[in-house]
């Protein structure tokens, strides 16, 4: 087990670090000039756009631009955007904003604990997605199972933000069944934190499930049709123990699979989630971040989202072995 964990380990860190080289090409190389976002087009001369590129360095080449970036993330580093003019910006040093002329990382901090607040309501979806799969298999057939289906089927056909678009116009807007959507620290007052996020939650968890409830009805079904299952109802095993013990803990790990996933890019950011309800977090940064152009941000963004979802793979792999008995890790 040790062995094949740092095996996994050293798998992940190799990926993340070719993520980074990536995102650091796909930003660096692109056709945006950050030369445009530093100064204003009255001044901005040749000459002075020439001083900024050689200020952040970018008239070295790619490789030594991308390991002075990459020291920055462990040790920090000094930002300059002309003469006179720098920001020390401290490890882990993900850039200096194009905006606030900030540094990135403790600006994506400070919006972290509102975006996993919302994707905490992510286990609320796979409890409700598991629960409504596994009546779903149990009632193979019967009118239950029909309509359990049709009624995913259906709401897997509305795209997520028209669900949660239209939640917020009339549940809150509207018929003021709930109150305007805010964060709400969980330290300062935690029946505020959780009242501010239960209409999230619950579109969430709505949409959501569905998927879970679809996947678990499946793998559910093939799981109550095994051997062991069947020589476990003949040696007089209850069939409330024969679902929960037997059958539902083999047929949870594919779940388990998609719910690592989709936890991790909710980490990465609820874009959808929080600009329609006005949730100052990760996702929505990022968005406004698109749209004045403040690269360093949404790199930033990018590969803080990718090492979520490496660290969710290495999770689930590891989590495998105690779910399922049949998996061995060598």
């Amino acid at each position: 087990m040790i062995g094949y964990i740092l095996r996994r380990l050293v798998s992940a860190v190799l990926v993340v670090i070719a993520t980074s080289m990536i995102v650091f090409l796909l930003f660096t190389l692109g056709p945006s000039d950050p030369a445009q976002r530093l100064c204003s087009a009255d001044r901005c001369t040749e000459e002075r756009r020439a001083l900024i590129h050689q200020s952040l360095g970018l008239d070295k080449p790619v490789v030594e631009q991308y390991l002075t970036w990459a020291k920055g993330v462990f040790v920090g580093r000094d930002v300059s955007y002309g003469p006179g003019f720098s920001v020390d910006c401290p490890a882990p040093c993900l850039g200096i904003s194009y905006i606030n002329k900030e540094p990135v990382f403790p600006t994506l901090m400070e919006r972290f604990p509102a975006t996993i607040s919302i994707a905490l309501g992510g286990f609320m979806y796979l409890i409700v997605g598991v629960i409504i799969g596994v009546l779903a298999a149990r009632r193979r057939g019967t009118s239950t199972d029909r309509g359990l289906v049709a009624s995913t089927l259906i709401i897997s056909a509305i795209p997520y933000y028209l669900v949660a678009l239209l939640a917020y116009l009339y549940l809150v807007l509207k018929w003021g069944i709930f109150s305007e959507t805010s964060y709400v620290p969980l330290t300062e007052d935690p029946i505020g934190w959780a009242g501010a996020l239960a209409l999230p939650w619950l579109v969430l968890t709505v949409y959501f499930c569905v998927t879970y409830a679809r996947f678990s009805r499946g793998s559910m079904i093939e799981s109550l049709s095994e051997d062991y299952v069947r020589t476990a109802r003949a040696m007089g095993v209850s069939e409330s123990k024969v679902v929960a013990k037997h059958a539902l803990r083999a047929a949870v790990v594919p779940v388990i699979t998609i719910f690592g996933i989709d936890f991790a890019t909710l980490l990465a950011g609820t874009v959808f989630t929080e600009a329609i309800f006005g949730i100052n977090g990760i996702g929505r940064t990022a968005l406004a971040s698109i749209t004045q152009g403040d690269l360093p941000i949404i790199s930033a963004t990018v590969l803080i989202g990718s090492v979520f979802i490496v660290i969710a793979n290495l999770l689930v792999d590891i989590i495998y072995s105690f779910l399922d008995p049949r998996v061995r890790l060598s």
